[in-house]
């Protein structure tokens, strides 16, 4: 994670919530937080969120599916997608390329509601099987749930530049453990919506697995969301929030957080929080459909 200069105000009791709370100090983040908060809030007093959550929330991680595999360059319609969810369209076998990515993205972003209890004990594990679920049928079995070993490169997210070693996988990891663990441990002192966005662009920048990276980060992004209480409910869309920026932006964003210093690191910590109030939005929408009788 990185590590601005720590303002004189910074907490000392914990060096993590130190290092969150001058990440929040850099320039636009607190502001750009403070209105995701805001607008996650307006959604979870929505009308519709009385007695409709999971309705609501299965719309949710339909659209975040749907965008998840746009980002990925897999452009499918939203209720294809739906249809495929539900069962009311087999998936063709075999599949082509564009439509396993399609498929990674919707087992990944179901499996996340099913593991995000397991973040404030074993996120390192909640990792793993969102990977064994997003990158099945991608890559060999015995690479499914586990870090890159020595000799395992990874292809994707090129313009981030070089993947990190593999031997280097394993301390990092472990450092988003604790990042994640902590956060949770101690929500009412760090602000969630940079946590979510910083642990999205981690997983992306590490880059643990030979494949399926983009799709776990944007998964795990996920779970952060609704285990921090940002979104308790599960409806908001922030993979909807990413594409509604632009994949050429939100790619851009990314690398400028591994390559750009403090200034590359505000730049997207700036834009995925933003994406945060954006996914919020959508999921007002996914209510308004919900209480209007919409939904189809």
């Amino acid at each position: 994670m990185p590590a601005p200069d720590r303002p004189p105000s910074a907490d000392r009791d914990d060096p993590i919530v130190g290092r969150l709370a001058a990440l929040s100090d850099l320039p636009g983040v607190r502001e750009a937080s403070d209105a995701a908060r805001e607008a996650c809030t307006a959604l979870r007093f929505h009308e519709a969120l009385r007695r409709r959550i999971p309705e609501a929330a299965a719309e949710s991680r339909v659209r975040g599916a749907q965008a998840s595999a746009a980002l990925d360059g897999s452009s499918v319609p939203v209720g294809v997608v739906r249809e495929l969810v539900s069962g009311a369209r087999q998936w063709p076998d075999p599949l082509d390329p564009g439509l396993r990515v399609v498929r990674g993205a919707v087992a990944a972003t179901s499996e996340s509601e099913r593991v995000v209890a397991m973040l404030r004990t074993a996120p390192l594990q909640a990792l793993a099987r969102l990977h064994v679920v997003a990158a099945a049928g991608v890559v060999d079995d015995d690479q499914l749930g586990r870090p890159r070993l020595a000799g395992e490169g990874c292809d994707e997210l090129v313009d981030l530049g070089p993947a990190p070693h593999a031997d280097a996988v394993a301390a990092r990891l472990r450092g988003l453990a604790q990042l994640v663990t902590v956060a949770l441990s101690q929500a009412d002192r760090v602000a969630a919506p940079v946590v979510s966005a910083l642990v999205h662009a981690e997983v992306a920048g590490i880059r643990p697995f030979v494949r399926g990276n983009a799709l776990v980060a944007r998964a795990l992004e996920r779970c952060l969301v609704q285990a921090s209480g940002l979104d308790a409910t599960g409806v908001s869309v922030p993979e909807a929030g990413h594409l509604h920026a632009g994949g050429p932006a939100y790619l851009g964003s990314l690398t400028a957080y591994t390559q750009g210093g403090a200034a590359g690191v505000a730049l997207w910590l700036r834009s995925g929080v933003d994406a945060l109030t954006a996914g919020a939005a959508e999921g007002v929408r996914i209510c308004d459909a919900v209480r209007a009788g919409r939904l189809t």
